[in-house]
């Protein structure tokens, strides 16, 4: 693929968790979360995108909504699940959209604020409508999902590059 094939990220952030006395990489969804999971399932399948990869953190929170919401998508994109996408910085998050494969057109990345939250402000030089001001506004919930596009390589994935196309949260529908 050349340098200005256009590409999508899909940034989501997982379904509301529980706080039982486990670890926090160990806490599962709450109920709340266990019915947003399917609704973001629903509207990633209605973006149209059809998903090349999914990385997924290893947390069983952002497992379980990944879990949940795929099933109601009619293509289901090849998963990796990424420890290092737990916790995540900004700078982290950036280097490892920079390791995918330019195979990759369209990319779902399920984790964990702040990191998501950061990531498609970050990614975001530009929005269409009033996509930015409704993410600004809202911050970045549990089940939120941003769509951002970029042209070339996921090497030069950094600050600023793309357009923030869509931006939804549950509550929000």
């Amino acid at each position: 693929m050349s340098a200005d094939t256009p590409r999508r990220i899909a940034l989501l952030r997982h379904a509301k968790a529980d706080w039982p006395e486990v670890s926090d990489h160990d806490r599962p969804l709450a109920e709340r979360g266990r019915k947003d999971a399917p609704a973001v399932g629903l509207k990633l399948a209605e973006t149209g995108i059809v998903f090349d990869l999914a990385l997924c953190s290893t947390a069983a929170r952002t497992r379980e909504t990944w879990k949940l919401a795929v099933q109601e998508m009619p293509h289901r994109p090849k998963t990796h699940y990424e420890e290092r996408l737990y916790d995540a910085s900004l700078g982290e998050l950036i280097a490892l959209l920079n390791e995918t494969s330019d195979e990759v057109s369209d990319l779902l990345v399920i984790g964990h604020n702040p990191g998501m939250h950061a990531l498609a402000d970050a990614l975001s030089g530009r929005a269409e409508g009033d996509t930015l001001a409704r993410m600004t506004r809202t911050g970045f919930p549990t089940a939120a999902l941003a769509v951002v596009s970029f042209t070339g390589s996921w090497k030069s994935v950094e600050h600023g590059v793309g357009t923030l196309l869509d931006y939804w949260t549950p509550k929000g529908h």
